[in-house]
């Protein structure tokens, strides 16, 4: 539907984000199933990280992740999934998610608890807002 359809391009459209988004600064690249994209994340003034990512999946309106890893995989990987659900024809639900894997989760979960999850939340109400006032 076309509220589902006006979050959507708000999500995929990364040029913008450094216009609303406090939390994923940047996304460049190929965003085609397959592709690679740059993803550069800010957890605070003085934290920003830059990863390179695979696009696992690309599906208009409905969604698109990555996976991301430090170094080589099964060291910590990362895949980061947005999921459209349509509620009502004005209403859409996102399902923002990640999910880590490999041996080093355990030593930086305190990290990401305490700086990933509140990106997380930043971004999820920034989106909140901006659709809001559009």
């Amino acid at each position: 539907t076309l509220f589902r359809s006006i979050v959507w391009k708000t999500l995929t459209n990364f040029e913008d984000y450094k216009n609303w988004n406090p939390f994923i600064i940047n996304i460049s690249g190929e965003a085609h199933q397959g592709g690679k994209i740059n993803v550069t994340i800010q957890n605070d003034a003085t934290s920003k990280m830059s990863f390179k990512a695979l696009v696992l999946e690309n599906q208009e309106n409905k969604q698109f992740s990555w996976r991301g890893k430090l170094l080589v995989k099964g060291i910590f990987d990362g895949e980061h999934k947005f999921r459209l659900e349509q509620i009502a024809s004005n209403q859409t639900r996102l399902i923002h998610s990640e999910a880590f894997s490999g041996i080093l989760v355990k030593p930086f979960l305190k990290n990401l608890q305490t700086k990933t999850k509140p990106g997380f939340e930043r971004m999820n109400h920034a989106l909140k807002v901006k659709l809001e006032s559009q």
